[in-house]
């Protein structure tokens, strides 16, 4: 049977060999062919992240702080989704992202987990949260975990300086993504 066949078929409500129709209530002047539902994609892990990196294969990581842009996130496959202090600058029209607070982050994260479920979401530990004692860092990356609706690591500013905070933390049950280089929270010290 030739494919205009087959076509010609489909448009009057016949079978072709091997075609299934697509399910739906009308047929369009093009035939839709259905191999069934897609399989969902595979979520993110820390494992997954270490796997990649063992093979030495790129690795995604994109920022967002909404549902629309986290839908988006993970229809198309990214790695990592950050919920970044930036959204003081990009969102809430701060010049800086010194102002974001904990309230900021964590309602911001709400949001981007409503709308992904294969990324890794990871959360900016806003300025103030972490810097002033261990116990702080702690109790704050609980806090974004518990009350973020499903993030799964925190990120910290800073290099060696804060390698004992970090430390507290992850012992603490929580993985961290450390940031290290260009610190955006640290720049009036600079």
């Amino acid at each position: 049977m030739s494919f205009s066949r087959n076509v010609r078929n489909l448009r009057l409500g016949n079978s072709a060999k091997g075609w299934r129709k697509c399910p739906s209530r009308s047929l369009s002047a093009t035939p839709k062919l259905y191999s069934g539902p897609a399989p969902p994609p595979k979520v993110f892990t820390i494992k997954s992240m270490m796997n990649k990196k063992a093979k030495k294969k790129k690795i995604t990581m994109v920022t967002a702080y909404d549902t629309p842009s986290a839908i988006h996130v993970d229809k198309a496959l990214i790695d990592i989704l950050l919920v970044g202090d930036s959204v003081g600058m990009v969102e809430l029209g701060y010049e800086t992202t010194l102002p974001v607070t904990m309230e900021d982050i964590i309602h911001h994260c709400q949001a981007v987990t409503r709308g992904c479920k294969r990324p890794l979401i990871v959360a900016d530990m806003p300025f103030g949260s972490f810097e002033a004692c261990e116990k702080d860092a702690v109790r704050n990356a609980a806090r974004i975990l518990k009350e973020g609706g499903g993030v799964d690591a925190v990120k910290i500013e800073g290099g060696a300086v804060r390698a004992g905070t970090i430390k507290r933390v992850v012992e603490s049950g929580v993985a961290v993504m450390g940031h290290i280089g260009l610190t955006p929270q640290s720049f009036s010290a600079l």
